[in-house]
């Protein structure tokens, strides 16, 4: 009160009022007190879900056994959603654009309700305003093996970009029906055909790759539907693990 007296006695300030501001500001207080008590809860609760989470944590008994890329990262989530992250890395641009980098999120549908996987890739420092392809691929790095197109991405130009699709990212796999064979899989066992768990870029265009490179000489690749059938351009960048990443 000795306090409260000081303030009265050098402004004008009622003392009723004075004392609604204070008690104003201990609420606030008390309400920011009970906000922080309320994440901490949340945290905790987020925490013990992942406890529980089989998929997530499938994930991460495959990757201490040595059966996934030690480069994913299988990230905090709630109830039985698995999301998983790993980098993409320069490969036929790596001396042109050393720093390019690319993040690739995938976020594991309801199987229980046929939902597709959610993939998100994210790019910087890429060649600006061009197309590239984004393939699920068998081999991260040559010969590539078997593969899939899923996807265009096209750069801004300060050379970044992302996007966003839907389909069936783990345990897409690639077969030739007049001979099936099977394969392994790290999450779901012996599977139908060959199983495509790592994933490339390529550029879309032979012509754009040349002028971006600066080398004419480049060939094409098949890995783009298009006429002629070599009209794209090489790889641009890869996840660059021997183990799957997803």
């Amino acid at each position: 009160m000795q306090f409260v007296r000081r303030i009265i006695s050098k402004c004008a300030i009622p003392l009723a009022t004075l004392l609604l501001i204070l008690s104003m500001q201990a609420g606030m207080a008390s309400a920011a007190t009970k906000a922080a008590t309320t994440l901490q809860s949340a945290a905790k609760s987020l925490s013990q879900a992942n406890d529980i989470n089989a998929s997530a944590a499938f994930l991460r008994q495959l990757q201490r056994a040595g059966k996934l890329a030690s480069s994913v990262h299988v990230l905090s989530s709630l109830g039985q959603t698995t999301i998983v992250q790993f980098a993409l890395v320069p490969s036929g641009i790596k001396q042109a654009f050393p720093n390019a980098t690319g993040l690739v999120t995938i976020v594991r549908g309801d199987r229980n309700n046929a939902f597709s996987d959610t993939t998100i890739v994210d790019v910087q420092h890429m060649p600006p305003n061009i197309t590239f392809t984004i393939f699920y691929i068998e081999l991260a790095n040559k010969p590539f093996g078997n593969v899939e197109y899923v996807a265009d991405l096209t750069t801004r130009g300060d050379g970044s970009g992302e996007t966003i699709f839907q389909n069936i990212a783990f345990v897409a796999f690639a077969m030739d029906a007049r001979n099936p064979g099977t394969s392994t899989d790290g999450q779901e066992g012996i599977t139908s055909g060959i199983n495509l768990e790592h994933m490339g870029m390529w550029f879309s265009s032979l012509q754009a790759a040349q002028k971006v490179l600066n080398n004419p000489s480049l060939q094409g690749t098949l890995f783009d539907a298009g006429n002629p059938p070599l009209h794209a351009g090489p790889q641009a960048m890869t996840d660059g693990q021997t183990l799957p990443v997803f």
